[in-house]
């Protein structure tokens, strides 16, 4: 897997939206996302798509968290 530290430079960006400061994928980070998922889905991933993609789903799923995270803070 790449780790997925190596995106936090250029793949990901803070919007507002309504008063909470949310991380998300760059638009590049998120087309890139998709592009490999396609190609998982249809079997054709290199061992080093793969490992790509490893490493932007980690992301995904630890930005979701800390997104969690910040809505229920605002909520409180």
């Amino acid at each position: 897997m790449i780790e997925p530290s190596s995106w936090l430079r250029s793949g990901i960006t803070v919007e507002e939206l309504d008063g909470v400061s949310l991380i998300k994928f760059t638009s590049e980070l998120h087309s890139r996302l998709e592009e490999l998922l396609d190609k998982r889905k249809v079997g054709s991933l290199s061992l080093e798509e793969e490992a790509e993609y490893a490493g932007i789903s980690e992301l995904e799923r630890i930005l979701t968290f800390i997104n969690a995270k910040l809505i229920a803070s605002r909520a409180h």
